[in-house]
């Protein structure tokens, strides 16, 4: 199993389930109903993908090579541009940020693609 990648998805799930906490107690009454699910969507996709880091872990020790890794570099960027980026608005409230969300899809997307490829070039 690839270290780096099970340590980068450990990570961003234990920041995954402190960010949901503090969603679920300290902001739920201090946010409008819209900006908690903009939250509550960030913290999702995080969660979803700190485990899809695990996968690409397994994926890069049992098919080396440069497709498994750059899905984890892709859902790490993903990470940092989706759920970040949703994270911001909804604490600022400061709507541009979205703009940035889309990037951090791309980024999904094109980790999905390169875990495929890397699984079926195995």
């Amino acid at each position: 199993m690839d270290r780096g990648f099970a340590l980068a998805g450990s990570i961003s799930a234990f920041l995954a389930v402190a960010a949901g906490a503090f969603g679920a107690h300290a902001l739920r009454s201090r946010l409008a109903p819209d900006l908690i699910a903009v939250f509550e969507t960030g913290n999702r996709y995080q969660m979803y993908h700190a485990l899809a880091l695990f996968v690409v872990a397994i994926a890069a020790s049992r098919w080396p090579g440069v497709s498994a890794r750059a899905a984890g570099w892709l859902f790490i960027a993903g990470t940092l541009l989706f759920s970040g980026s949703l994270y911001a608005l909804a604490l600022t409230g400061t709507r541009w940020l979205g703009a940035i969300t889309p990037l951090g899809g791309l980024c999904f997307l094109g980790g999905w693609a390169a875990l495929a490829y890397a699984v079926v070039k195995g």
